[in-house]
């Protein structure tokens, strides 16, 4: 059976890392002559060339970069198989970012169950729009993103967790006036849920003003409840002193549904971000 060592992967990945076998060498705890040994094995069992070794260092050849690409995979899980043989906890910092839309009754019990099973791990949590919360995943200031699709549809590559119905929201037993100006609660300009639901307000003709602006999901509830207005809002939004207003009674448009996703994750070969991924789909889902 052709299989390669995993002490000469290690090896190999703190060479290149560091840049030279001298460098590399104690990372490893070797003398220069027991990693170079070590390399030449891995390049004999590869069968192919996998530094280049000049006076100024090494560096990967293109079956070198292939190598070192699965071999910081192998590594890792096999760090990972140790950590959990051996019940390791979870140590270290997590940035999740996540719509406020999404289940905003149910985020404070997520957070936390998470700071229950995982009480090493520090969470640095962003709560806000898709459209921030995404800018700042492609940044690269986020491990871990849930955002919303209006149009009900699932970005490539993303996890869908759930799919929700919009609602129209108002306070219990408010129904719009017959022939006056419908009062619109929202969120700032830029908002998917604002955006659909002013086009499809005047898409049927229905005339509207807005009358409240929020900050936040947990605003525009709050608003709601203190009978300013109607707004669109995904239906787990719904809470107390809010109700869905039948839109056939009140004669309001139809608005389709959204779609709840988790952006592929950052560090995805990290335990810790491997670990609350798969809790935050178990729990979300």
């Amino acid at each position: 059976m052709q299989a390669f060592e995993i002490d000469q992967l290690r090896t190999f990945v703190h060479v290149v890392k560091c840049g030279s076998v001298t460098a590399g060498a104690p990372e490893v705890f070797l003398s220069q002559s027991a990693a170079s040994e070590q390399l030449k094995k891995l390049e004999d069992r590869a069968g192919k060339l996998l530094l280049v070794r000049s006076k100024s260092g090494v560096q990967p050849t293109a079956a070198g970069l292939v190598l070192l690409a699965h071999a910081q995979r192998l590594l890792a899980m096999s760090d990972e198989a140790w950590r959990d043989l051996h019940e390791a906890p979870l140590q270290g910092e997590l940035r999740l970012g996540i719509t406020d839309y999404f289940r905003p009754s149910e985020v404070t019990n997520l957070l936390a169950r998470l700071a229950q099973q995982h009480p090493g791990v520090r969470l640095c949590v962003t709560m806000g729009k898709s459209r921030e919360v995404e800018s700042a995943h492609a940044a690269g200031q986020l491990d871990i993103a849930i955002t919303m699709r209006a149009d009900g549809k699932t970005s490539a590559r993303a996890h869908l967790l759930r799919t929700e119905p919009l609602r129209w929201m108002a306070a219990p037993g408010r129904l719009p006036t017959k022939g006056a100006t419908l009062p619109l609660v929202t969120l700032t300009e830029g908002c998917s849920l604002r955006l659909l639901a002013e086009k499809t307000l005047v898409h049927r003709g229905v005339p509207f003003t807005v009358v409240h602006v929020a900050s936040g999901v947990r605003g525009m509830q709050s608003a709601l409840a203190a009978g300013l207005g109607f707004a669109c809002l995904n239906e787990s939004a719904l809470c107390e002193g809010v109700d869905v207003v039948p839109a056939r009674v009140a004669k309001l448009p139809a608005l389709g549904s959204v779609s709840f996703q988790m952006r592929p994750a950052r560090r995805s070969d990290e335990r810790i971000v491997r670990e609350v991924r798969d809790l935050l789909v178990d729990q979300l889902s």
